[in-house]
């Protein structure tokens, strides 16, 4: 393991995350805030931290192999928030260490879930940092720190390869930190062209701005207490709308601009993504119309909105959908696991793994008939190789493994199934809100530290896509230096 430049890029990454933090800084100090005090502290320890990690880094080999580059993500995910969480502490509105981390956490995995029963409360520079820190998620601290620094040039595709979700990744352009760009101008250009909407929409500069956060890094965290329940249906569908772009693999844009759409709509992952959209929402709206007593535009806008934010795992909420019929409830479920695309901001298993989960079903009815058949798995007109397939199959099987591992620990505290089993999945694909006593009125506040924790790891493990955090189960990989 090449400790000395991962030093070197934590310490980085902590610079970068003080920097990040003077936004909320400025805002808090402008109103004479009481948090302005605690989000400077934070920005001062977390810079020292960086600081201190820089100085102590060694020179050593310039190269990053892939366990250097998985370590340094899980580990640069664990300091960010561990360091991400002392504003919240020092403001005085989260006062236990294991609920300031679990909010932290949940905001840079744009999980959305939240230990705090009345948000409305909070200052607005503290409230600024706890949203932007959906929007640093996003994307990934991680390639943010590429696109800016040259010094983690070296080695930077490991890194890039642990943070993007997806059981593939390629580069857009030759060089990494290009690459880093091209994704984050398309990130940001989409979140400006989301804030002048909401703006035209009645928001105010500071509303838009957060709620474009929000709904770009698809982490769902909401400045108002009914999420966007009190919103405009202009300002409700525009929010619907951009979830979906931040669903879509971020490269289809870059594609977009090189004129080549036709592979965007010839995309096999976009295609499946919107016909899952089309079905769950022709299938809550008729479900809303004829048990909920909706008027059919009404449960058409309110199930395209809520399919959408859910499975972009946003998870805003226009309604209370625990109150909603078991049969729309469980299709909200689906879109949970589901996700959006690959190299997206989503959560979930991700779409592009369920189409090729559904081939290979698909392929075993085939072999009955044509055993002797050579049948491979193609998307988009290609190939797939069989290592990449059986990353796809191992992957399913392990989230499956942690999801049922999961509800075990916190079923401990003996809530009904519901809770413990939504619990899990909303964390672990990064959702938020789940069923029962989870629903979008209530919050996390009520499990206990030992829940807690678990469910904070979960949120590592679903945004990080399970390996790279576990790599740090693996002390072997720590001191091979082969």
């Amino acid at each position: 393991m090449n400790f000395g430049i991962i030093r070197r890029v934590l310490g980085s990454l902590l610079i970068v995350e003080a920097v990040l933090m003077l936004p909320g800084l400025l805002i808090a100090l402008s109103l004479k805030e009481a948090s302005a005090s605690a989000i400077a502290i934070g920005a001062v320890v977390t810079l020292l931290a960086g600081g201190g990690l820089l100085l102590s880094a060694t020179q050593t080999k310039s190269t990053l192999r892939s366990t250097d580059g998985l370590a340094i993500v899980a580990l640069g995910w664990v300091l960010i928030s561990i360091f991400g969480a002392i504003p919240f502490l020092l403001s005085g509105f989260i006062t236990s260490p294991v609920d300031a981390i679990f909010e932290t956490v949940s905001g840079f995995t744009t999980t959305g879930a939240t230990i705090l029963e009345d948000v409305e409360i909070l200052d607005r520079g503290i409230m600024f940092w706890r949203i932007f820190t959906q929007w640093i998620g996003g994307m990934g601290i991680l390639v943010f720190s590429l696109a800016l620094l040259p010094a983690l040039g070296i080695g930077s595709f490991q890194i890039f390869k642990a943070e993007t979700p997806g059981p593939t990744v390629s580069k857009i352009a030759p060089r990494m930190k290009n690459t880093a760009r091209i994704l984050y101008l398309s990130y940001v250009s989409l979140t400006i062209t989301q804030v002048i909407l909401l703006k035209i929409g009645g928001l105010s500069l500071y509303d838009a701005v957060l709620h474009a956060f929000s709904t770009m890094g698809t982490g769902g965290f909401s400045i108002y207490n009914d999420s966007m329940g009190s919103l405009s249906d202009f300002v409700q569908v525009t929010l619907a709308v951009f979830m979906v772009l931040a669903s879509l693999n971020f490269s289809l844009y870059y594609l977009l601009y090189q004129g080549k759409w036709r592979e965007v709509v010839r995309n096999q992952e976009v295609r499946f993504f919107f016909s899952v959209i089309g079905m769950a929402t022709l299938l809550l709206t008729l479900n809303l119309t004829f048990r909920y007593h909706f008027t059919f535009l009404r449960a058409l806008r309110d199930g395209f909105v809520q399919v959408t934010s859910m499975i972009s795992s946003t998870a805003m909420t226009i309604h209370d959908f625990t109150e909603w019929p078991h049969f729309s409830q469980v299709v909200l479920l689906i879109l949970m696991f589901i996700g959006g695309c690959a190299g997206s901001t989503a959560g979930g298993m991700k779409a592009v793994r369920v189409l090729v989960a559904g081939k290979l079903v698909k392929r075993e009815f085939s072999k009955m008939a044509h055993p002797r058949a050579f049948s491979p798995i193609r998307l988009d007109g290609r190939i797939m190789p069989n290592e990449v397939v059986a990353g796809i199959t191992s992957f399913l099987a392990l989230h499956l493994i942690v999801f049922l591992l999961g509800t075990l620990l916190i079923s401990l505290e003996n809530y009904d199934l519901v809770t413990s089993l939504t619990s899990v999945a909303a964390t672990l694909n990064n959702v938020g809100p789940g069923l029962s006593l989870l629903g979008p009125k209530n919050n996390y506040a009520f499990f206990n530290d030992f829940s807690k924790i678990i469910l904070t790891l979960l949120m590592l493990l679903g945004r990080l896509e399970l390996y790279t955090v576990l790599v740090l189960l693996a002390p072997r990989k720590w001191l091979d230096e082969s």
